[in-house]
Parts: C-alpha cells; sequence; structure tokens
C-alpha cells in the first residue's frame, strides 16, 4: 500500500491486528527470567498534515538517568490507579509536552512488548490536532518533531541486524532530520506499519 491510508482504515487495521492475535512483543535476554515486567504505556501520535500523516515523536533531554538523548514516544510507567493503557498513554503525554487528554482522538492499539529496560508497554494510537502549541517538560523532553508516515514505511530508511550475542533483530533508521530512531520505539513504529500493511 503506498496511498496514504484512510483514519477509518486505520481504525479498522489496528482492530484487525489486534483481534488476530498477532504478537508484536519481544524479549530482551536480558531480562530475568520470571521477572513480572512492569506495566507501561506509550502515546503513538498521528498528525494529519492535510496531505500526509506525520508520526509524532519526542527526543528525551540528556539530564534523565535512562534513555538519555533517545528518540521515543510521550509514555512512561503506569500508576496506581490506572485501569488502561489510554489512561498511561494520555496522562504522560500531557506531563511530557502538555498534550490535553481531550483533544486526542484515540484510534485503537498496538500489542504490547517488553523491553530490554523490563517494562511491558501497550503503545496506544491517536490523532492529534494541528496545528497545536505544545507545552513541552525542559526537564524530560528536549525536541518535539515528527517524520512522515510512508517515510517510516520505505524499506530503503531503515535496516535490520541481529544484536550479537541474541537471536533479537534490531531496527534502526536513517537520520531523518538529524533524528535516530531505533531500539524499541523503531520496533514499536514498525508495528504500527504492519498493522496498516505498509511493510512487510
Amino acid at each position: 500500500m503506498s496511498l496514504e491510508p484512510g483514519e477509518d482504515y486505520i481504525v479498522r487495521s489496528l482492530r484487525e491486528a489486534a483481534n488476530s492475535g498477532t504478537a508484536h512483543e519481544y524479549n530482551e535476554s536480558q531480562l530475568s527470567r520470571g521477572v513480572e515486567p512492569r506495566c507501561a504505556a506509550v502515546l503513538v501520535p498521528l498528525i494529519d498534515f492535510g496531505d500526509a500523516w506525520q508520526v509524532l515523536y519526542t527526543r528525551r533531554t540528556e539530564n534523565l538517568d535512562s534513555h538519555k538523548g533517545q528518540v521515543s514516544f510521550p509514555g512512561g510507567a503506569c500508576e496506581p490507579g490506572e485501569a488502561t493503557p489510554e489512561q498511561t498513554a494520555l496522562r504522560e503525554a500531557e506531563e511530557e509536552i502538555g498534550l490535553r487528554p481531550t483533544d486526542v482522538r484515540l484510534l485503537g492499539r498496538l500489542n504490547p512488548m517488553v523491553t530490554i529496560t523490563g517494562f511491558r508497554v501497550t503503545p496506544v494510537v491517536g490523532v492529534l490536532p494541528w496545528p497545536y502549541t505544545f507545552r513541552v517538560s525542559n526537564i524530560e523532553v528536549g525536541r518535539v518533531f515528527t517524520i512522515p508516515l510512508l517515510w517510516l514505511a520505505d524499506g530503503r530508511n531503515y535496516w535490520e541486524f541481529a544484536r550479537p550475542g541474541s537471536n533479537l533483530r534490531l531496527i534502526a533508521y536513517h537520520p531523518y532530520d538529524g533524528e535516530l530512531l531505533w531500539g524499541a520505539t523503531a520496533r514499536m513504529t514498525q508495528a504500527l506499519l504492519q498493522a496498516l500493511k505498509l511493510t512487510e
């Protein structure tokens, strides 16, 4: 599929991917056996620029204890009382980039993934209005930027390789606007593209 998908198609595709039981979960070898992964969720924000979908990312600041300077989706660990991944993802997005939960039109979820840091992360897909004024937490977020959905789907723009000492395949994108997308966030991006049948 080379044309921009419509919103109805995205909703339907996410539902079908969830119902198919196709897992996008991957377990890192460093995750201790018998240790229950911690709950987490991220928001995968889509923006309709009118002629093309864009995916919104953040770059974490160098001040953080973990994943400093890395490209990510807004998100984090679940808090007590949060019953759904949507609650967690929307709260974190509001804390990190000032995105009001009522401004997000939720479209669906991707299947959870287990990360090397021991989190079971559920990506929640939603559409943001545009233009939008973000209120960025300068402690956590160094930059907010977007990458075109179809650029992300183009196989010439990323490569896949084996992680040394394991059977895990890693994905890394070529730089876009000076930003490097790789690791768990790239894997979640690929899961979205696969659900939308934009890539193999």
